[in-house]
This record gives C-alpha cells, sequence and structure tokens, in this order.
C-alpha cells in the first residue's frame, strides 16, 4: 500500500495527487490532532481491507499541545517532552511518525500536514480559526485536496459544544470547504464519534451555534458499526484491537491509552443537513456493506 508524505510546501506548489483508480469508496478524513483518526478506526480498517476502498488524511494542527501528556515517552525519545520549547521543537515530528504508524494499521493512503498552532485545549472554535490558524492557507488546501481527490465521502468529529475548539473548528473548515464546491461534485460529509449505545440515547446535538452548516439531519441517520463486532477463529477477535493497536503507536500521549478497549465501541455517523436528503441513501449502502461481514 502506498503511503505518501505531503509537507505544506509540495502541497501549495505541486497537484495532489491521492486520486487513484479504486474500486471502492474514497473517504477524507479532516482532522485537528494525530490521534483524531482512533474515532473512527474499525470502520476505515473495514472500507480499505474488506470492501477494496481508499481512506486519506488531511491534519490540521501541529499536535504540538499534546506535551502535557508526554511524561512516559519521554525515556522512549530521549527528549524532555513535558518542556513546552522542547515539545514545540521535536514533537510535531514524533506526532507525524506515530499517525503515520497507525494509520498503516487502517490502511490510510495519503497525508497532508498544515502544521497550523496547536496552543493546548480550548473550547472556543471561533477564536482559534480567527486568532491561531491561517485560516486562508486552510481553506485553500482543503479546497484543492477536494478539488483533485474525488472522494465518495468526508469524515470529521462532530462538532459538539463539549468538545476540543480544534475539532470543531476543523470540521467547520471541512464543511464550508465542501459547501463551496459544485453542487455534483461535492461527497458527502459525515460526523463521527464514539457512543456507548446504538443508537446514541441522550445525543441532542443538532448545531453549533453560529455555523448552520454543522446541522445534523433530524430524519436519516445514525449509522454505526460495533468495535465489539467478532469475527476469526471461535469468534475470539474483534475490532477493538484494531483500534487498540492504532492507539498504542500514540506513545507521546499518554491520555490515549486510557481509551483501550472502552465501552463507547459503536463508532457512531450523523448526516450533516447540508448533504440534502438525498445522500441518505448512499450512506445506508455504505454501512450495509461495512457491516456485512460474510
Amino acid at each position: 500500500m502506498r503511503i505518501a508524505k505531503f509537507l505544506l510546501v509540495v502541497l501549495l506548489f505541486a497537484p495532489f495527487t491521492a486520486a487513484l483508480a479504486q474500486d471502492g469508496p474514497s473517504v477524507l478524513i479532516v482532522t485537528a490532532h494525530p490521534d483524531d483518526d482512533a474515532s473512527f478506526a474499525a470502520t476505515i480498517h473495514r472500507i480499505t481491507h474488506e470492501l477494496d476502498g481508499t481512506a486519506d488524511l488531511v491534519l490540521i494542527t501541529d499536535g504540538a499541545g499534546g506535551y502535557r501528556f508526554s511524561t512516559f515517552s519521554e525515556d522512549i525519545y530521549g527528549l524532555e517532552l513535558t518542556n513546552q520549547e522542547v515539545a514545540e521543537k521535536h514533537l510535531p515530528a514524533i506526532r507525524k511518525k506515530e499517525l503515520m504508524a497507525g494509520g498503516a494499521i487502517i490502511g490510510l493512503r495519503d497525508y497532508v500536514f498544515l502544521d497550523q498552532p496547536d496552543k493546548g485545549k480550548t473550547f472556543d472554535a471561533d477564536a482559534v480559526m480567527a486568532n491561531e490558524w491561517d485560516v486562508e492557507l486552510v481553506a485553500r488546501v482543503l479546497d484543492r485536496v477536494l478539488a483533485e481527490g474525488d472522494y465518495d465521502f468526508v469524515f470529521t468529529m462532530v462538532p459538539v459544544p463539549s468538545t476540543h475548539a480544534h475539532h470543531k473548528a476543523a470540521s467547520i473548515f471541512a464543511l464550508e470547504a465542501v459547501d463551496r464546491m459544485v453542487a455534483e461534485d461535492r461527497p458527502i460529509v459525515l460526523g463521527g464519534g464514539s457512543q456507548t449505545v446504538f443508537p446514541p440515547e441522550e445525543f441532542a446535538f443538532r448545531m453549533l451555534e453560529g455555523h448552520p452548516l454543522t446541522t445534523l439531519s433530524a430524519d436519516h441517520g445514525p449509522w454505526g458499526f460495533n468495535r465489539n463486532t467478532k469475527l476469526g477463529l471461535d469468534d475470539r477477535l474483534n475490532y477493538n484491537i484494531i483500534r487498540n493497536w492504532l492507539i498504542a503507536e500514540h506513545k507521546s500521549q499518554g491520555t490515549m491509552q486510557g481509551y483501550m478497549s472502552l465501552g463507547d465501541s459503536w463508532e457512531t455517523f450523523f448526516l450533516y443537513e447540508m448533504n440534502g436528503p438525498e445522500a441518505a441513501r448512499a450512506v445506508q449502502d455504505l454501512f450495509d456493506a461495512v457491516l456485512d461481514l460474510d
């Protein structure tokens, strides 16, 4: 499987070459941090390994804000990564390598790194977009990737108010980029996340205030894949293994390890209303295929 690292300088002056011939669905994942793809790990593995599909990833931040959780990895990398100055110099490259190691497990093909500042956790997405990130560059690169990638689906994290501002901002940027496309060329945008039950019983989110493109469909979905789905000899394997392997690669992020085999085993996906009701049929077809384990 081809894994190509696209540096920002390459992206600005050369065409994005993600579009390859394939029979299955093509997915672009847009995330803020180098470990956010864990939210979709089992579903992406099914798409790339069983459906002959492809998955590429656009990573917006450099991940340097994760230095607070790097204590155990200092001996592994031989660096004082909990020192912010050291982390800002070394952690972005480390986290890219961790991301790509995990991506190889779930079948990610191409990566685009935008290296926007990661100043740590906050909840104000508008402040991040206005004051921290180069919004024109992020928009320009997303427009280019989408135009040249010919994707069927875009996966984002659901921008619920309680989540990290970077998660929300990344999803908003992805939605805005798709909205700028000619209607007939647009991929279907889904918001995903982990839930303990399916369908989620107490999930009341419908729209992030001030960002109408984040409105979720009230009439279609959600769809889900359970990482507890069994397979293998005597049904002794399940897809938590895939996610755990991915998480284990993120050794600079100690808190990630705490998410292994938790009860939030459902990878749940919601349809953004901007896709239109006709998109629901294509999403249903995708998850019918994802869930077909025969």
